[in-house]
C-alpha cells in the first residue's frame, strides 16, 4: 500500500524513530521522576533529553515544554486552562474540531463567548476579519496555522502581531505545519499545540504543548507528578502542573528521534519535496474534466490537496483508490467548519504526501484517478 494520508499520521516512520522505539521498549523500563533506581533514572534522563530537543526546536525553555497525549489533548489543556476565568475568543472558519469543540463546550457552560473569523485567500482580508471581531472582552485568538482540509496557511505571524497589539493570548494549532514549516515561539505564538505523530514523525499517542510562559495555564487534570507529593493540591509549576500520571516513555523517545530526523533534513527540504509532489499531483488531475481541486493560486499551502470527482462521493473515490493500493482519507476530516467555509459539506478526498513518497507513486495514483473519473463521465 502507498500512503498518501500523512496529514492524519505519517507512515512509514524514519529508521531512527523505529530504532528509538525498540531502544525505549528494551531499555527504558522505569517510570520517569518516580524512583532513584537505575531504570527510573535512565528513563528520566531520556525524557529530559526529549524535552530539551523539543525546546530547542520550538525556541522555548525546557520547563515550558509539556508532553501530551496528542494535539487534541494539548489544545484542550491550553484552551480550558487559559480561559478558565471566561472572556471572548476569536477563532477561524477553518478549525478542526479539536479547537472548536472545546470552545463550544465552554460556551454552553456559560464560561466564554466566541466569534468565528472568515478566512480568505487574501491575507490582508483575513487579518482584517480577525481585527473586526475584537471587543473589550476578547482574551484570546485560538486558531489553526494551516487547515487540515485544504492545507491553506493562515497569516499567523500577522495574527500574532495583532495579538500583541491588543494584548491577547495567541493559542495555535500547529498539527499540520510543524516539521514542514519552521514554526517557533519566535513567530509570536504564546502557546503552540501540536501532534507528535504527524510532521514530527513520532509515534501515535504523542503531542506537545509549548508555551512562552506569559499566560498561566490552569491544570484541567490532577494526579501524581513525582513532585510535591505531600501536597494535596496540584503543583503550580511547569511542566509538572500539566503532566499528571506516567508519561508515554516510548512515544516521547520516538518523538525526540523524529525531531532529530527533521533537523537533519531541515523543514525547508521536507516542504520542498512534499510540495513538489503536490504540484505534480495537481498538474496530473487538473485537466480531468470532472475533477474539482480546492486550492487557489492566491493562497499559500502546506503539502495537502483536497479534491473531489463530480457526482461521486469522496468515500467512493477513496474506496476505489484503496482497492488499487492507495491510502487517502475521505469525508469531513473532523473539520466541519472548514468544509462549510469551502462549500464541501459532503466532504473531500485528501491527498497528503510525506518525505518518503516519490514522484513515481504520484504518477501511479494520477493514472488510476484518470481512469476512475473517466468511468464516471460515461
Amino acid at each position: 500500500m502507498i500512503n498518501f494520508d500523512n496529514a492524519a499520521t505519517t507512515y512509514p516512520k524514519p529508521p531512527e524513530v523505529r530504532q528509538a522505539v525498540r531502544y525505549a521498549v528494551e531499555r527504558c523500563g522505569g517510570s520517569a521522576g518516580r524512583g532513584g533506581h537505575a531504570l527510573a533514572m535512565l528513563t528520566s534522563e531520556k525524557i529530559f533529553d526529549a524535552r530539551e530537543t523539543a525546546a530547542e526546536f520550538f525556541r522555548a525553555e525546557p520547563e515550558n515544554v509539556v508532553f501530551t497525549l496528542n494535539c487534541t489533548h494539548a489544545l484542550n489543556t491550553a484552551i480550558k486552562g487559559v480561559m478558565k476565568d471566561g472572556g471572548h475568543i476569536i477563532t477561524s472558519a477553518l478549525e478542526h474540531n479539536s479547537v472548536i469543540r472545546p470552545i463550544e463546550a465552554m460556551k454552553k457552560e456559560g464560561r466564554v463567548s466566541y466569534s468565528i473569523a472568515k478566512v480568505y485567500y487574501d491575507d490582508e482580508k483575513t487579518v482584517q476579519s480577525f481585527r473586526n471581531l475584537i471587543n473589550p472582552d476578547t482574551k484570546a485568538i485560538i486558531c489553526t496555522l494551516a487547515s487540515n482540509v485544504t492545507g491553506q496557511i493562515l497569516p499567523y505571524r500577522r495574527i500574532a502581531q495583532l495579538c500583541r497589539e491588543y494584548n491577547l493570548c495567541f493559542i495555535a494549532d500547529g498539527a499540520q505545519i510543524c516539521g514542514i514549516i519552521p514554526v517557533t515561539l519566535d513567530d509570536g505564538i504564546n502557546i503552540l499545540c501540536t501532534a507528535g505523530h504527524k510532521g514530527l514523525y513520532g509515534t501515535t499517542g504523542t503531542g506537545l504543548l509549548v508555551t512562552d510562559g506569559k499566560y498561566h495555564i490552569e491544570h484541567i487534570m490532577e494526579g501524581g507528578t513525582g513532585s510535591s507529593s505531600m501536597n494535596l493540591e496540584q503543583p503550580d509549576f511547569l511542566p509538572d502542573s500539566l503532566e499528571s500520571g506516567t508519561l508515554n516513555t516510548v512515544g516521547i523517545i520516538s518523538l525526540k528521534a523524529g525531531i532529530e530526523f527533521i533537523k537533519r533534513l531541515t523543514p525547508e527540504r521536507i516542504y520542498n519535496h512534499e510540495e513538489k509532489l503536490c504540484r505534480r499531483f495537481i498538474k496530473g488531475i487538473e485537466n480531468i474534466p470532472n475533477c474539482i481541486i480546492y486550492r487557489s493560486s492566491k493562497a499559500s499551502y502546506v503539502p495537502i490537496v483536497s479534491f473531489n470527482i463530480e457526482n461521486v462521493s469522496p468515500e467512493e473515490t477513496a474506496a476505489y483508490l484503496n482497492e488499487k493500493g492507495f491510502c487517502l482519507r475521505a469525508g469531513l476530516h473532523c473539520a466541519g467548519l472548514a468544509h462549510k467555509n469551502i462549500g464541501t459539506e459532503e466532504g473531500t478526498v485528501r491527498f497528503a504526501p510525506s518525505v518518503f513518497n516519490n514522484e513515481y507513486e504520484v504518477v501511479q495514483i494520477v493514472n488510476v484517478l484518470k481512469k476512475f473519473a473517466d468511468t464516471k463521465r460515461k
